[in-house]
């Protein structure tokens, strides 16, 4: 995010690079899958990862809320 202006070229660069159900089969039986999200299905990632059973990026996600959250509460105290 916010590099979007280099798009075209992260898309060259790599391409065949993506986080997928077959690369995640390969994973240590206790690795799990994380993302910064948003997620874009087909390039960097597929659905299947991020809505897979190793996948943590909803539970990463809700963490990133609730650090802002806390940033937030300590800057109007």
């Amino acid at each position: 995010m916010g590099q979007e202006a280099e798009r075209e070229k992260r898309l060259r660069d790599f391409q065949g690079f993506q986080v997928n159900g077959e690369l995640l089969s390969l994973l240590h039986p206790e690795g799990v899958f994380l993302h910064c999200l948003p997620a874009h299905y087909g390039e960097e990632t597929t659905e299947e990862a991020v809505h897979g059973e190793r996948s943590r990026v909803f539970d990463q996600a809700e963490n990133r809320l609730h650090t802002a959250k806390a940033v937030l509460l300590t800057l109007l105290k």
